[in-house]
């Protein structure tokens, strides 16, 4: 697992919350979970091999949001 945060100097139209972030959950070469807001992305994430919009609120819904993500994969790992 790796979670990556930098707040940068200023706001801008595609980061307006001023952070630029990478979360990530996999194993080497597969990524399982992932949050990021990539240039020319925004605000997205990554289930597998899927990749779907991201509503960005806070940086502690973020983190709360990924962590119950990766929570449920390990948990559907196991059964």
């Amino acid at each position: 697992m790796q979670i990556r945060v930098w707040r940068l100097q200023s706001p801008s139209l595609e980061r307006p919350h001023g952070l630029k972030y990478s979360l990530f959950y996999g194993r080497p070469g597969e990524r399982i979970v992932a949050y990021d807001n990539e240039a020319g992305k925004g605000d997205h994430r990554h289930y597998r091999d899927r990749e779907e919009p991201y509503v960005f609120k806070t940086l502690g819904q973020l983190l709360r949001d990924f962590d119950e993500d990766v929570r449920r994969e390990i948990a559907n790992a196991r059964s």
